[in-house]
């Protein structure tokens, strides 16, 4: 990857909080905390360490591991010996036997008149090894590190334990500021990549926007090009990402796991996940949702409308995984093998109709970025029924999930050479019509990769989508 590419949005949240502990907050409490949480390989720990390049000033950068306690606080005073902090020395001297002095031990090595920067990467290992932590960083925090400029940065890939920490029934509650780090966005990928606008949205289908795949993917490559490149190597970036984010995720009996691959191999509803999974009991199902749910592994959605729903509907939230379950994960065994080609011919056969399907889900967030749509828009989602008639890719409306007023309705057409046309729209009337809260002066949008041959309906281009997120 040359140089580093996106994440100007959270560099300047990094450096408003930095300025104001340099600049001695209010009532003598400089001291600045920020969790900072996203799934494993997605840049956080990159993102920091730009950010502490860039700042120029003393540091201390620890990454936590699942080694034992007395393990970990032996590598936290090697890395602090090291630091560039004005009391590095003080840990040559002295050997912390807990968190608790080894952190009063690192109070002391700040700079005490101006600032310095603290990370500690992936926190949680370290609170799973100790839980008391929790309360030893409230209470240090409280009476040591917030009177000194420090900026105190945890990092974590637990996302649902990094949310827990700062919820008002555990010890850190509101002494720090959340951040979530997502992966590069589509106009990264293209800009990272030497990309179209088209060929960036499926370049971060594949991806998933993770830095260390497009760190793989050849500067101006087609999607062919890295697939047979890449597909047929055992240990690629693309081969081994998603057995290594998930094997961190679940133990190897989690029936989680076994609904995670379900829902990835297409099946989208309670029903059909029930049916796939070989009759799952229904409260071991819904056990298995909830926790996929919890850990922000899978979305769910309902229809957006202008009537209640009971539907909803499943799908893999992480791009890159919705990728790597149906296409890799089943036939790392052809991989290891030496018949990569298989691979990579069954996803060429597949890949019109898969793509279709799977850029919904990032089309919309990118709508929801955009200027322009109709006024009031404050919700972008689809409709449908059970019987899928009909089913509609894009629904504008003022709020979600029962809308008092739908601002749009749209069609997603995502073929090379098929441009959205009259039976396209013709379609898109029909279904408009039967779309709770829309009428015929509800406006009509066509996302179209290869274009738009017919009026009466506002036309939004790849370009368009790649521009809302460099918004």
């Amino acid at each position: 990857m040359a140089g580093f590419i996106g994440r100007k949005r959270e560099l300047a949240s990094l450096n408003r909080l930095l300025s104001t502990a340099a600049a001695g907050g209010r009532l003598g409490r400089p001291g600045r905390a920020i969790l900072m949480r996203g799934r494993r390989r997605v840049g956080k720990s990159r993102l920091a360490e730009e950010f502490v390049a860039r700042s120029g000033l003393p540091h201390l950068f620890f990454a936590a591991n699942t080694r034992p306690t007395r393990m970990q606080l032996q590598r936290f005073q090697e890395v602090a010996r090291r630091s560039t902090l004005p009391g590095a020395d003080l840990f040559d001297v002295v050997t912390p036997d807990s968190w608790e002095a080894a952190l009063r031990l690192l109070v002391d090595a700040l700079p005490q008149d101006s600032p310095s920067v603290v990370v500690i990467d992936e926190l949680p290992f370290l609170i799973s090894g100790d839980p008391s932590l929790e309360g030893t960083l409230q209470e240090l925090f409280d009476r040591e590190f917030s009177r000194r400029p420090v900026l105190l940065l945890l990092i974590g890939s637990d996302l649902s334990m990094m949310e827990a920490i700062n919820q008002y029934d555990r010890p850190f509650y509101l002494r720090a500021t959340d951040m979530l780090i997502h992966p590069l966005t589509p106009a990264d990928v293209g800009e990272l990549l030497d990309l179209g606008a088209p060929e960036a949205f499926d370049a971060h289908l594949i991806s998933g926007g993770f830095p260390h795949i497009c760190e793989e993917w050849p500067v101006g490559a087609s999607l062919w090009e890295y697939l047979e490149r890449s597909v047929p190597d055992p240990i690629s970036a693309l081969a081994v990402s998603g057995e290594r984010s998930l094997a961190a995720e679940f133990p190897p009996e989690a029936q989680a796991r076994d609904v995670l691959s379900v829902i990835g191999a297409g099946q989208r509803t309670f029903s059909s996940i029930s049916r796939a999974t070989g009759g799952m009991p229904q409260a071991s199902l819904s056990r298995a949702l909830r926790v996929l749910l919890e850990k922000r592994m899978i979305v769910s959605e309902a229809p957006l409308s202008g009537k209640p729903s009971r539907e909803h509907r499943y799908h893999v939230a992480d791009p890159h995984l919705r990728f790597w379950l149906p296409f890799i994960e089943p036939y790392l065994p052809e991989i290891e093998r030496g018949r990569g080609d298989l691979v990579v011919e069954r996803i060429r056969r597949s890949w019109p109709s898969w793509r279709g399907m799977a850029v919904e889900p990032v089309i919309r967030e990118s709508l929801r970025r955009m200027d322009g749509l109709p006024e009031g828009t404050g919700a972008i989602g689809g409709y449908w029924t059970r019987t899928n008639d009909p089913e509609i890719d894009i629904v504008g409306a003022d709020r979600e999930p029962v809308a008092r007023r739908i601002t749009m309705a749209g069609s997603i057409k995502w073929l090379e050479n098929r441009p959205f046309d009259q039976h396209d729209l013709s379609e898109l009337v029909v279904r408009r019509a039967k779309l709770p809260g829309a009428d015929s002066s509800t406006p009509l949008y066509a996302v179209s990769r290869s274009g738009c041959v017919v009026e009466g309906v506002s036309h939004v281009t790849p370009g368009d989508l790649i521009d809302a997120w460099r918004g």
